[in-house]
């Protein structure tokens, strides 16, 4: 039988967000790993909370964003939306909660640290933000992700490109062939799954990067390039 990691409860989490928390079964849901199910866990995960919380904190979000900078257009506001609901930032939040804490997973995960948890926390903040909405409405789950989001809202920095659209056009100016990317290996269970990604510009060292899916490896190999290069500068 699976056995549970969390070290808190909800009465905890209840005064670490400054929301109350009156369904608890929601929120049990909403720390749910889908690592319990057919261990004798609860079959009940967080992924359908955290589709709908993701939609909700993307929602609050670009609502902000469109009020904040009124003369951004279109594809700045979509680069600072992308950095404000990130896996990075997501996680970030969550460490600052301390929402791993809470956590009910399998004996599977219990091996994973750091970045390799990356994405766990991320989704759970996502969970909780619609956790949040569906108990409390859309006005509670603004304050908490106004809150929690702090400084990282109000900030007036250069909006990021995307990663790979970067990398091809700085490699367009310096290389034959757009950069190539491949697979170098696949591991973790089916459920949280990890892939390693090499991308090779010629006359280049190539560029490694992890994530759950091929399209954020690629994404951080092609980022890796370009910090290394000198491109970009001042990543957060």
């Amino acid at each position: 039988m699976a056995r549970l990691t969390r070290k808190k409860t909800l009465d905890d989490l209840e005064q670490a967000i400054g929301v109350p928390i009156r369904d608890r079964e929601r929120f049990e849901r909403a720390l749910t790993h889908s690592s319990l199910q057919g261990n004798g866990g609860d079959e009940r995960s967080y992924e359908r909370l955290e589709f709908l919380g993701d939609r909700v904190l993307g929602l609050i979000v670009a609502e902000r964003l469109f009020t904040q900078f009124p003369n951004a257009d279109e594809g700045e506001l979509s680069l600072r939306l992308n950095a404000l609901v990130s896996a990075e930032a997501c996680a970030e939040i969550a460490d600052e909660i301390g929402l791993f804490d809470y956590v009910r997973q399998g004996a599977d995960l219990k091996k994973l640290k750091g970045d390799r948890t990356r994405n766990i926390r991320a989704d759970l903040v996502e969970s909780l933000i619609a956790a949040i909405y569906l108990g409390e409405g859309l006005e509670t789950a603004r304050d908490f992700v106004e809150r929690h989001w702090g400084d990282r809202l109000d900030a007036d920095v250069a909006a990021r490109r995307d990663a790979k659209t970067a990398l091809q056009e700085w490699a367009h100016q310096t290389a034959p062939t757009p950069p190539r990317y491949e697979l170098v290996e696949r591991t973790g269970p089916d459920h949280e799954p990890e892939f390693t990604i090499r991308v090779v510009v010629p006359d280049v060292e190539p560029g490694i990067g992890r994530g759950r899916s091929k399209r954020i490896a690629e994404q951080e190999a092609a980022a890796a390039v370009l910090r290394r290069e000198g491109v970009w500068k001042d990543e957060a």
